[in-house]
């Protein structure tokens, strides 16, 4: 009988042939071009100064030491999620430690047995993963196709919950919510993970951006990305809120973040003036990138984005890791994406354009890849 280790190390061998091996990188070193940290905040020296200095305090503690049903909630982080709330036009928010927790929390328990799913086919696995540990029947819809979507309607019941990403972190492309918005009997969900930071005149995200904050019963948002720090919050109404509390078990059975983290939140949240700096940089440079892809004629093998999410499609999984490997051993930052995470014959370098980059920094990757573009 096979033992579970040889099992094991089968599994690992196939995938490694396959080309899907995951193994962890250590790219600190190298220029960032994979990270999600679009306006350089989790690397900021001013910012961890100013976020040191706040946590001198008292009243802060190095743990939470428990759940926030249990013993980690504080008077700090309630006031936290007024300004969370006040900040993205919603009426209530919630803390979770993760974009993962937030959505698994959310899409396990609100939707019932008896309710309807319907989501983007390009939606993150976290929501996936909370719909499957929920009771409601499920079916997903051509990316960003409203047709399909209405179709898929006809098999809804109950009450039915649209998911979308406002911006999708594989294609970098952008959900039509106002659209979506005016599809009647539907409750929207809106993940704001690569929109939130970005999007609107203050960053308070896409659903703000397109004056649509009544018409979405949900939004989340993630500090990991342009907030450059770490943690999650669902926003949305007050009843929403309480219910979670009570029933999203990633938020009850898990203990609390560490009042270090929020606050690296509020010292992000109080940013504003730089945060509107650092944007307007990040798309300055995203507009360089789109003219340096086009005089090195390699347009036709990038998705269509208007984000800072860019991706240069190689369509094979070995051709896509070995350019990442290129790039890599030429200082550059690059992560490859391959099947399954996304379809066979779309396997892409995705680009991540951050206002710290540089227009150089621009040139010798778009030359890299110009080199290397049959690899």
């Amino acid at each position: 009988m096979q033992s579970l280790e040889d099992r094991l190390r089968i599994d690992l061998l196939q995938r490694e042939a396959s080309g899907l091996l995951r193994e962890l990188p250590d790219n600190r070193a190298l220029i960032d071009f994979c990270s999600n940290d679009y306006l350089g905040f989790a690397r900021d020296e001013h910012l961890k100064k100013i976020i040191l200095q706040n946590f001198h305090n008292k009243q802060f503690h190095i743990g939470a030491s428990g759940s926030r049903l249990i013993s980690g909630n504080s008077t700090f982080a309630e006031k936290l999620e007024k300004k969370i709330a006040i900040f993205h036009h919603a009426e209530s928010a919630l803390l979770f430690n993760s974009g993962y927790d937030a959505n698994v929390g959310f899409f396990s328990c609100v939707p019932k047995r008896g309710d309807t799913v319907l989501y983007d086919d390009l939606v993150h696995a976290s929501i996936r993963d909370g719909i499957r540990l929920g009771l409601a029947k499920s079916f997903s819809f051509a990316h960003n196709n409203i047709e399909d979507l209405k179709r898929k309607m006809s098999l809804a019941e109950g009450n039915v919950f649209v998911a979308v990403e406002a911006v999708y972190s594989m294609d970098g492309d952008a959900a039509p919510l106002k659209e979506l918005a005016k599809i009647n009997g539907i409750h929207l969900v809106v993940d704001e993970a690569h929109s939130a930071g970005l999007c609107g005149t203050n960053g308070e995200g896409k659903v703000v951006e397109e004056g649509l904050e009544e018409r979405v019963f949900a939004r989340l948002i993630t500090y990991g990305k342009a907030f450059g720090v770490h943690g999650a919050a669902v926003i949305g109404s007050d009843v929403l809120i309480r219910y979670l509390i009570n029933y999203a078990r990633s938020f009850i059975y898990s203990t609390f973040s560490s009042d270090f983290n929020l606050v690296a939140i509020a010292a992000v949240y109080d940013s504003v003036e730089e945060m509107r700096k650092r944007r307007a940089r990040a798309f300055q440079l995203k507009t360089y990138f789109t003219k340096r892809i086009e005089e090195k004629e390699l347009k036709s093998s990038f998705i269509q984005s208007d984000s800072l999410i860019q991706s240069f499609v190689v369509g094979e999984n070995h051709g896509c890791k070995n350019l990442e490997k290129i790039l890599k051993q030429r200082g550059f930052a690059v992560k490859a994406i391959v099947s399954p995470t996304v379809p066979k014959g779309a396997e892409r370098l995705r680009i991540s354009l951050h206002s710290s980059n540089s227009e150089l920094e621009i040139d010798e990757l778009c030359e890299i890849i110009a080199e290397n573009r049959k690899s």
